[in-house]
């Protein structure tokens, strides 16, 4: 790189005189939205690079009314699902020349809102919602945002709502994993939630309907809860409320959780009491994240290909943004079910 790269502020026409060129050359060179000659677009990639060149992004963004960022708003960072997803997400804006924006919420719902408004305010070219609450979908409030503003929402689902929805077809990999605790002989089958979530209500929503159809028995008990579900708080809630379940009356034999994290609580609840799984309890998870495959023993679980997961919401997301596709869709991704040691 030449020594003039350090000793001012390098700017388009710079660039053009080294070249050679017009200004208008070079734009075109550096936005590639009209054709150039394949020399004079060699001469100006080198102008740039022996100059150093870095073009005012936000300048730029004015003049295109795009700023290559996209927001990605995710209910938590700790939990391995996510962190699949959003891993997905950027690599493919990334082959696209765009920057993500990411934003926690921990699962609030007002926390989600302020984080949509952030994202809003920094003019991104459009927003993907893991996993939201489903007060603001309920509420009409992402469909009207979705008029205006690209947007894309990962494992979450309203009836009735207009917006453009990737999801994870949960209710099969839910009744997958019953069907295969049914045909290993269990009947005592219990469920293991966290909070508020759609991904929560619609498995528990299958579970309820397949213990119905298939006449096992159902209780006050059956349907296991803890306050978290994707935070480091857990497993430990979900190893605590295990060894209180197993030590009541009637205590199940099998135990489908909603994610991997509560799986692993399950599974350290039942060692802690030394009941052998799955001699005496078996258990399956969701999610086939790395924790599924280093506990001891290995869990099985639900494999929801977390990172082809963000990836189409990415090229979802991307039509939108180009114009190429305005229409809503709901586009369901297959899942299927990984019997390991549990």
């Amino acid at each position: 790189m030449d020594a003039i790269a350090f000793s001012k502020k390098i700017t388009i026409q710079d660039v053009a005189d080294r070249a050679g060129v017009s200004i208008t050359t070079v734009s075109r060179v550096m936005n590639g939205n009209y054709p150039v000659k394949k020399e004079t677009k060699r001469k100006v990639e080198e102008a740039i690079d022996a100059l150093g060149f870095r073009p005012n992004l936000l300048a730029r963004s004015l003049i295109q009314n795009r700023t290559k960022t996209i927001g990605v708003i995710t209910p938590s960072i700790e939990n391995l699902f996510f962190g699949e997803v959003i891993k997905g997400i950027e690599s493919t804006f990334k082959q696209h020349g765009f920057s993500t924006f990411l934003c926690d919420s921990e699962g609030d719902s007002e926390t989600e809102l302020a984080s949509v408004h952030s994202m809003l305010n920094r003019n991104v070219d459009g927003l993907i919602l893991i996993d939201p609450t489903t007060e603001h979908i309920k509420s009409g409030y992402y469909e009207k945002l979705n008029r205006n503003t690209p947007l894309v929402i990962i494992n979450g689902y309203a009836t009735g709502i207009q917006c453009n929805y990737v999801m994870n077809d949960a209710e099969a990999g839910t009744l997958e994993a019953l069907r295969y605790f049914k045909r290993q002989g269990h009947e005592r089958i219990a469920f293991l939630r966290g909070r508020k979530s759609y991904s929560y209500d619609i498995k528990e929503a299958i579970y309820r309907q397949f213990m119905e159809e298939e006449d096992l028995p159902i209780d006050a008990n059956s349907i296991i809860r803890i306050e978290a579900g994707n935070d480091l708080q857990t497993v430990e809630q979900a190893r605590h409320i295990i060894e209180i379940r197993m030590k009541e009356p009637n205590p199940p034999t099998a135990i489908l959780a909603c994610n991997d994290w509560m799986a692993v609580g399950a599974l350290n609840g039942a060692k802690g009491l030394g009941i052998e799984v799955p001699g005496e309890l078996a258990i399956i998870g969701f999610d086939n994240t790395v924790i599924s495959q280093i506990s001891d023993p290995k869990l099985s679980t639900v494999d929801q290909k977390m990172t082809q997961l963000g990836s189409v919401a990415a090229e979802r997301l991307l039509a939108l943004i180009e114009g190429n596709d305005k229409d809503n869709k709901k586009i369901l991704l297959e899942t299927n079910l990984i019997i390991r040691e549990t």
